[in-house]
């Protein structure tokens, strides 16, 4: 920007500043006036580019342990996040939605630091120099990430201040508490010491106050002050109690104008450091290490040793410092000593809003215009019958779930719910690995146990950030009589099963959910999850011995029979039927292989689909996020395609599919193809076997392999190109949109059905 440039946006209203008046710092950068191109919106989305992760190293056919075959796990999901990004940027989405990718691509980032970030340094404070599968040590890793990071947070500032233009014409404002009149001041000021000033504490730093610690994410102001007509200056910090319904965004008057909490805070200082003179006020934020988990082997409780390492990790060490541009010198030199950073590497300056992921603020508000269209789950049309949903799958068969398209509420829940309330059912059996609240999962087994059934929940207390929800649950259970446990010693429970065991006019059955996502209502309505509800007896009966494997950690005597299980026997059966897909190839029945996943990180995969690859066998990949996988090399990879689809849901199913020379076989469930998955967590893939479902299986992998919406194709060296509707300038549909409109068109379809079918009426006997 030129100096003329500069003065001139120094003189009109200053909306895209994240702080103003008593911050003593230059003046900040603002969002300039952007035309939206109405001819061609498809050009405004661009390609992100990760300098530092693409690759043009040709890897012999030969050496298929060649580290330049294997992307890093890292840099290829920090190349999703500039993907999410990028849905920020693009036009064709609405405001308020662009908005929120902007929110959750800073909340990805932070977490990634929180994990990635956090786990390298650990990896390189411990003197390890190992190198990954892609041939990198640490500390390259650690480099090649802090080179992505800077292109994405200039990225980032970019796509910031053009929303905060675009949000300024939609007459959505974030404005400087200097600039406002001072009746809105007086207004705002109110707002504050009614609402917020009295969580306020100022911690004081001096030789009797030490540095205070400094909570993860939070955002502070680190004050200058002195006492009046005396030259010493002295210090202290104010922490900006955003959350636990404290909005960041405070509005000012009726419209959608807001003014940052932070800046309210920083111009009303008198009231915390009465009779005292501020030099300056500075914000800063820190994102702590979230790894801090203890070996289980010589833990006596489990429940304590989650409960330690939650306060470990409270007090964990610090991986960034993010600071306002125009910090003192001294001040940021002083920060990054106290915290224990590198200031050259671990400090980031902003001159734009720092923590983004409050903007899910401003995504909150009711202007519908600004928002994708509603959506409102159908009911499966299976399920559309009161009758009871036990019988309905006995009598129907197995029932196919597609969240968020289906309503979660009306199907699981309504499972779980129907068991704990008929009397027929004796048992139930669940795992637990997310939840809330507002679901009623845990109210229902809660119930069952008191309708005196007999209930065993299995609740994964190392849930990522949901450890202590997960404590809260499992207390919770308890106290209600429901048997509890913790799974099996080192190993994470992440399959996502239900269990009812059932009194039927024949006998004991077995009734089965078993999914791809997370018992959650909410996440739910926002991940693109499948379920299978069944009473197949085969299936039961595997659920049985996984349950019994969980609750007392001894191996099943023999194989499952229809169940794809981890640690012990699927990563084997999937290479296994790899191999058999390359055996079966030929030119009459070629091989295909089709996998929808998050992840594809496991290098034993990879090296196997590569073998296939080049026995000529067809892959087509749909992975949302990390890939390790390079499609496209000659001699290597040139019969693999890779997709990642980027819509306005999160992308969550699993699904496997071998063609194997025509007997079909397609598998859902729980795992990802990542090492921890396969081999260190207990995770289900089930078969699905009726044609139909197999059908409705095909549809949504047929249909996201043509997105040209949201569809992004994986190049040879690593980086994605963004897909365009051919032909240029007509508006096409993504793979959920489709989705949506398939979900209503069969729920209206299935409704007018039922009011048509004749009923049947009862014939009177005779007189």
């Amino acid at each position: 920007m030129t100096e003329t440039k500069t003065a001139a946006l120094a003189t009109e209203e200053t909306d895209a500043m994240p702080l103003a008046g008593s911050f003593p710092a230059p003046e900040r950068a603002m969002a300039d006036e952007v035309e939206e191109d109405a001819e061609h919106p498809e050009d405004a989305a661009q390609p992100a580019v990760i300098p530092g992760l693409t690759t043009t190293q040709a890897p012999s056919p030969a050496n298929l342990a060649a580290p330049e075959l294997y992307l890093n796990r890292e840099l290829t999901w920090l190349q999703f996040n500039f993907r999410v990004l990028n849905e920020a940027r693009d036009k064709r989405t609405p405001l308020l939605e662009r908005v929120k990718f902007l929110a959750i691509g800073a909340s990805n980032m932070d977490e990634f630091f929180m994990k990635r970030i956090g786990g390298l340094k650990q990896q390189i404070g411990a003197g390890v120099t190992k190198l990954s599968i892609d041939g990198r040590t640490p500390v390259q890793q650690l480099e090649e990430c802090r080179t992505a990071m800077t292109e994405f947070r200039r990225q980032q500032r970019e796509v910031y201040l053009e929303l905060v233009g675009e949000l300024r014409r939609a007459n959505i404002r974030i404005l400087s508490y200097s600039k406002l009149a001072s009746a809105q001041r007086e207004v705002v000021r109110d707002y504050y010491h009614e609402n917020i000033f009295p969580l306020v504490t100022p911690l004081a730093m001096d030789p009797a106050h030490p540095f205070p610690f400094i909570s993860n994410l939070s955002l502070n102001l680190l004050v200058t002050l002195r006492f009046p007509h005396e030259p010493q200056l002295t210090l202290a910090r104010v922490k900006v109690p955003v959350g636990s319904g404290v909005p960041r965004f405070i509005r000012v008057g009726s419209d959608d104008h807001f003014v940052l909490l932070e800046d309210v805070m920083a111009n009303n200082l008198s009231e915390l450091f009465p009779g005292m003179e501020i030099a300056s006020v500075e914000l800063f934020r820190v994102t702590r290490n979230a790894n801090t988990e203890r070996g289980e082997e010589g833990a006596d409780d489990l429940v304590s040793l989650i409960e330690a390492e939650l306060r470990d990790r409270k007090f964990a060490p610090i991986v960034r410092l993010e600071v306002a541009e125009g910090i003192n010198a001294n001040h940021k030199g002083m920060l990054a000593a106290e915290l224990g950073l590198d200031e050259e590497r671990d400090v980031y300056e902003s001159d734009v809003m720092i923590g983004m992921r409050d903007l899910w603020e401003l995504v909150a508000l009711d202007n519908q215009a600004l928002h994708d269209p509603k959506f409102q789950p159908t009911e499966n049309v299976k399920l559309l019958d009161r009758d009871l949903i036990f019988h309905t799958i006995r009598e129907n068969g197995p029932i196919l779930l597609h969240h968020p398209y289906e309503s979660f509420a009306n199907s699981v829940v309504r499972f779980v719910r129907e068991a704990a309330e008929d009397p027929k059912v004796l048992a139930i059996k669940m795992t637990l690995y997310r939840t809330s609240e507002a679901t009623m999962i845990v109210d229902h087994l809660i119930d069952a146990a008191s309708n005196g059934k007999q209930v065993a929940v299995v609740v994964e207390l190392k849930a990522r950030f949901d450890e202590a929800a997960n404590l809260r649950w499992a207390s919770r259970l308890e106290e209600a009589g429901i048997h509890v446990t913790y799974g099996v010693l080192g190993l994470k429970t992440h399959a996502k099963a239900v269990l009812v065991v059932r009194r039927d006019y024949n006998g004991l059955r077995r009734y089965v959910h078993v999914g791809t996502g997370n018992y959650h209502g909410g996440t739910a309505r926002l991940y693109c999850d499948f379920g299978l509800l069944t009473c197949d007896r085969e299936i039961g009966l595997d659920l049985t011995e996984l349950f019994n494997y969980l609750t007392t950690g001894c191996k099943p005597a023999h194989a499952y029979r229809r169940l794809l299980t981890a640690p012990h026997l699927m990563k084997k059966a999937l290479l296994a039927k790899i191999d058999r897909e390359i055996a079966v190839h030929n030119a009459e029945k070629p091989g295909l292989i089709r996998f929808k996943c998050n992840a594809l990180e496991d290098p034993d995969v990879v090296a196997a689909l590569y073998k296939a690859s080049q026995a000529g066998v067809k892959v087509e990949l749909i992975v949302r996020d990390t890939c390790r996988l390079r499609p496209g090399l000659p001699g290597i990879s040139e019969t693999i395609t890779v997709v990642s689809i980027v819509g306005r849901f999160l992308e969550h199913a699993r699904i496997y599919y071998f063609r194997n020379g025509g007997d079909e076989e397609y598998f859902i469930g729980s795992a990802d193809l990542m090492t921890r998955n396969l081999e260190s967590r207990v995770e289900i893939l089930t078969p699905i076997e009726h044609p139909d479902l197999r059908r409705e299986l095909n549809a949504l992998i047929e249909t996201q392999l043509a997105d040209r919406r949201s569809g992004w194709d994986m190049c040879a060296d690593g980086s994605y190109v963004q897909r365009r509707p051919r032909g240029g300038g007509h508006k096409v549909r993504s793979a959920q949109e489709i989705m949506m409109e398939s979900a209503r068109l069969r729920s209206e379809r299935a409704k007018r059905m039922r009011k048509v079918k004749p009923r049947a009426f009862a014939r009177r006997g005779p007189k």
